[in-house]
């Protein structure tokens, strides 16, 4: 992990390879305000109501099995490949690259299972956001990034339908090579696809970083995820 007084740079390569079920991954951010004594060496908090990303591989035919949430919310950002949706929301469903997936597990909670139907291993991401008021029902949503675009799928104000109202915001960038984008706020982002200059630092795929502001220029097509508290 590289560090400096405003910069934190996490290489996935780094922590330890993980898993369960189908699955195995690289957990990065793993928040103390939830993990508390099972908090992995080197994993960043988050930062908001953003408290976990895990950066995982399905086997072929590979699935989490059936499992519960509630009160949090679950975020499922397709690198490569695609998965099959079970569970009590969006049941049936399946969502493939770069489609992103949001559970919002509310008062009510729910249960899913993420199935990889393939012949070759994917890759997704997952995040987890705590909801910024407790008790509302759950909900289910699929948005679908742009290249050449950066799409909002969490967050930003109440009294709109697009996203989840929370002052945590997740972007996805979908950026052709040369594109720059600009953020005057802390950020938290996570490059999945490609390379890039962030604040005159060369980062690539699995790279985390943690700067006071950001700016950002694509030297390849590149998929990033950022995070950051709406003002």
């Amino acid at each position: 992990m590289a560090q400096t007084n405003d910069t934190q740079i996490l290489h996935k390569h780094d922590l330890p390879l993980s898993g369960f079920a189908g699955l195995k991954e690289h957990q990065l951010v793993m928040d103390t305000r939830v993990h508390r004594g099972h908090k992995k060496p080197d994993t960043f908090d988050g930062i908001g109501g953003f408290i976990y990303l895990a950066d995982a591989y399905f086997m072929p035919h590979g699935e989490t099995g059936m499992h519960p949430h509630r009160e949090v919310d679950v975020i499922s950002v397709m690198v490569k490949g695609r998965i099959s949706h079970g569970g009590s929301l969006g049941d049936g469903g399946e969502l493939a690259a770069p489609n992103v997936q949001v559970q919002r597990g509310g008062g009510e909670g729910f249960t899913h299972n993420e199935i990889n139907p393939d012949d070759v291993e994917n890759r997704m991401i997952q995040l987890w956001v705590l909801p910024q008021q407790k008790g509302e029902p759950a909900s289910y949503h699929i948005y679908t990034p742009k290249q050449g675009e950066v799409t909002c799928i969490y967050g930003t104000t109440t009294g709109q339908v697009t996203t989840i109202a929370s002052d945590t915001v997740i972007k996805i960038a979908l950026l052709n090579t040369g594109q720059a984008i600009q953020f005057d706020t802390p950020v938290m982002a996570y490059l999945t696809k490609g390379s890039g200059i962030a604040n005159e630092i060369k980062i690539n795929d699995g790279d985390l970083v943690k700067f006071n502001h950001l700016t950002f220029e694509a030297t390849d097509d590149v998929q990033l995820i950022i995070i950051y508290v709406a003002g």
